[in-house]
């Protein structure tokens, strides 16, 4: 335990240190300048201070004002030594966090005794930290696991639905990374961009509660049929929504709105403007857009020109303005995403 005494006379420094020499697993530096006392907590980590008040230059208070200000040394034990016994002295001492007191001249016992208690309790403040440090880590490993197995199971879940879904080959990787550039141009920070980067891909996951000569269908729907597709929406959310996850809530968050338009003319629910949520306004507009430039057994994809045009036609009654400017803020690098990740012919 580093003991640091702070005190501008050296018979005091002299003495106080030959007194504590009996406290067993100590170190004991000395500074008879409050100044060069800072500097020394600044390359050191002293587990008490024995504080003298009356110094020139740097008075104790000054000093403790200072010291308090430092990284990590809101708790550090300091007693203060004075031979100024007034009580508004001691109470402006104690608002500024001093310890404890000890009064001039210095009782050889009763520093001891003060001395022990102020280590012992510094020694409960070390390993209470440690044990703070340790669960830390055990929370933050635990999130990496749990991080690690949601996305796991999202990977599991989209591949699952990909052997039902018509909209196969590199959509999911598109749309999925088109989001994440109109995340980037919305200014959203990095870790925001890489969970919908994530959850994205179990945007349609819904559509594994969709009987199959509906979902499978080549031709135009009926409005029954039609119906009933659009429940994929609320079948998505009710799959991922009851999970702890972060990532499964995002990906239930998205299934659930990517349909709502910005007039409230989508579905399920109607949403208008910015009650949609806006991972399910990113994604809509990420979706549409592979869509349209996607070809299918049931249609032929659309030219970037004609897709971009419809996203522009359709921005402030299908799609959140801000969102379709962000996506065209980042137009190179969704031409980068559409020529690597094109579907095999």
């Amino acid at each position: 335990m580093n003991i640091l005494i702070v005190d501008d006379d050296k018979t005091n420094l002299s003495l106080f240190t030959h007194m504590l020499s009996q406290v067993p697993e100590t170190r004991i530096s000395t500074c008879p300048d409050a100044r060069q006392a800072l500097d020394w907590c600044s390359a050191h980590v002293p587990d008490l201070i024995l504080l003298d008040y009356m110094m020139p230059g740097m008075d104790g208070l000054e000093f403790l004002t200072r010291f308090r200000a430092m990284p990590g040394q809101e708790m550090t034990p300091v007693i203060m030594i004075t031979a100024d016994m007034e009580l508004k002295l001691r109470h402006t001492a104690l608002q500024m966090s001093a310890n404890d007191f000890l009064s001039k001249p210095v009782n050889r016992v009763e520093l001891l005794a003060r001395v022990k208690n102020m280590l012992a309790m510094r020694r409960s403040q070390r390993r209470m930290s440690e044990k703070i440090d340790h669960l830390s880590d055990a929370v933050v490993e635990q999130s990496r696991q749990s991080s690690t197995l949601a996305l796991n199971s999202v990977n599991l879940l989209a591949r699952a639905a990909g052997y039902r879904d018509p909209e196969t080959g590199e959509h999911l990787v598109r749309m999925s990374n088109y989001t994440k550039i109109i995340a980037a141009h919305l200014g959203l920070d990095t870790e925001e961009q890489d969970l919908l980067l994530s959850a994205a891909p179990m945007h349609d996951i819904g559509k594994m509660g969709i009987p199959d000569h509906i979902l499978l269908k080549p031709g135009r729907l009926d409005p029954d049929e039609l119906k009933i597709m659009r429940e994929h929406a609320q079948i998505g959310a009710n799959i991922l929504q009851d999970s702890p996850s972060p990532l499964l809530q995002a990906a239930a968050e998205i299934a659930r709105t990517h349909h709502e338009k910005w007039d409230g003319s989508g579905y399920p629910n109607g949403l208008k403007g910015e009650d949609i949520p806006l991972h399910g306004r990113i994604v809509a507009v990420a979706d549409v857009f592979d869509a349209l430039t996607s070809t299918r057994p049931y249609k032929k994809g659309w030219s970037l020109e004609d897709a971009a045009g419809f996203l522009r036609d359709n921005t402030g009654s299908h799609f959140d303005p801000r969102c379709v400017e962000a996506f065209f803020a980042g137009w190179d690098e969704v031409l980068d995403i559409f020529n690597r990740y094109r579907d095999e012919d």
